[in-house]
């Protein structure tokens, strides 16, 4: 049940009671533990294990480091809606391109025929439709923060005026499937909206589909015939009829079909439900003893955490060394001063034997050791102003601004570097929800950036 989209710092027991062999689901499901918490147990005993109890045999299949396939996962209903939508989009748009230019043209082919001109209002709708949709996502939700961009692009109704396909790509494979807080509608519903969908595509494209998708329709409006006693359904009972004689679908075009969509999509959730014969079980679980199960990439129990929080001490206790004085004060390691890190980690124990892939580990995961030290130790206050000197120099900031440049500073001190994305995430986006693109033009933007970058540069070897 908690695989992504899930961060709970107070976490500290998962409990696996179904089978899982994907391996990126399963790493998924295990990182939803690794969050840190401070003083979780009490005052400065921080969140540094969680445990992992097991009674499906994930622990011990993974514990092999087997290799495993990954099957693809099953896309929302709302997402395939919304990526039906604009191919159906883009279908028209090819044939409205291609179309003789003399009003009221048509085009027959096979089974299908549809008028040109009504295809320009149905391209119209369907974009309204997912505009709307699009208009409709929340800024500050977290699933929809990352592409706040490309949401606040489409969200503007001239976008939608004219997709080339780098629009289409973007809208599939960006904004397709993120929430929307537009009003919930029935299931029933949507899956027929699919159906029709699906259905004017085999139109457009003159697929073979067409005779099993119009026979799928045509087997709903039999049985919504049979409901010809509720109100709703008996105003609608001539085109119900009208859609199960062949004679309405020999020339039927997607016109017809965005109709017949609109009259019949609220009806469909009165067709009875097929009945399920219920099934009952009385099994007893039996209970085995419990072993430890070791799996690959992971330590003992808190020990790299263990390692940080010593090596953190041990720096603490060091900031008058030349090279940590130099990352407190933000000013350029050379590769000499970071073998003398490293040396002192090493020497002192708290980097000592039994720890250099803990070392190793520290330059991995923070890209390097001056910055991973830089994290421990943090940065001096006024280097961290010193840094934003220049930016702010000769502005006239309003408070929200100031505030938000306050907070940087409070960050580089505590942790000594940051990455950009770390802007749109809390504390900041209290200040502005939208982000800094709300708060400093493009260019103050791209000046506090390369500050950032200038901190992060000072703790790299030249």
């Amino acid at each position: 049940m908690l695989d992504t989209g899930i961060d709970i710092p107070e976490v500290v027991n998962l409990v696996f009671i179904k089978l899982v062999r994907s391996k990126t689901k399963f790493w998924q499901m295990v990182g939803r533990g690794t969050r840190l918490r401070k003083d979780l147990f009490g005052p400065g005993k921080d969140k540094a294990f969680f445990f992992i109890l097991g009674y499906c045999q994930n622990l011990e299949f993974f514990s092999q480091n087997p290799a495993t396939t990954d099957g693809a996962l099953g896309e929302s209903l709302g997402k395939r809606l919304f990526k039906t939508r604009l191919e159906l989009i883009s279908v028209l748009d090819r044939s409205l391109a291609d179309a003789p230019a003399a009003a009221g043209a048509r085009v027959v082919e096979r089974h299908a025929t549809y008028d040109v001109p009504s295809s320009r209002p149905l391209r119209g709708e369907v974009a309204s439709l997912l505009h709307a949709e699009v208009a409709a996502m929340n800024l500050d939700n977290f699933v929809v923060r990352p592409k706040r961009r490309l949401v606040e692009k489409y969200a503007q109704p001239a976008a939608w005026t004219t997709l080339k396909e780098g629009s289409l790509t973007e809208l599939a494979y960006e904004v397709a499937g993120l929430p929307s807080e537009q009003g919930l509608e029935d299931e029933e519903a949507k899956r027929f909206d699919l159906l029709m969908l699906n259905l004017q595509l085999a139109v457009l494209r003159v697929e073979p589909a067409f005779q099993r998708l119009s026979d799928q329709v045509k087997a709903i409006a039999g049985l919504l015939e049979e409901k010809a006693s509720i109100p709703m359904v008996q105003q609608q009972l001539p085109l119900i009829q009208k859609i199960q004689s062949d004679e309405w679908w020999q020339d039927v075009t997607t016109s017809m079909l965005e109709i017949a969509r609109k009259r019949l999509r609220a009806l469909v959730k009165l067709i009875d439900k097929q009945k399920r014969a219920r099934i009952y079980t009385d099994f007893v679980d039996q209970m085995g003893g419990e072993s430890a199960v070791d799996l690959p990439g992971f330590d003992a129990p808190d020990s790299f955490e263990r390692f940080r929080a010593k090596a953190r001490a041990f720096l603490k206790e060091h900031e008058d060394h030349i090279a940590i004085h130099k990352l407190r004060m933000n000013k350029a390691l050379t590769r000499s001063d970071l073998d003398e890190i490293e040396r002192m980690l090493t020497t002192s124990g708290v980097g000592g034997a039994g720890h250099v892939k803990h070392i190793q580990k520290a330059k991995e995961e923070s890209h390097g050791l001056g910055l991973f030290v830089r994290s421990l130790v943090g940065l001096d206050r006024e280097a961290a102003k010193q840094a934003f000197a220049g930016f702010l120099a000769g502005k006239t900031l309003n408070a929200n601004q100031i505030e938000f440049v306050n907070l940087i500073v409070d960050h580089l001190t505590e942790h000594g570097v940051m990455g950009a994305s770390l802007l749109y995430e809390s504390p900041f986006t209290d200040v502005t929800p939208r982000g800094p693109d709300a708060l400093f033009t493009a260019s103050q933007l791209d000046e506090v950036l390369a500050v950032l970058d200038q901190v992060r540069a000072a703790a790299l070897a030249a």
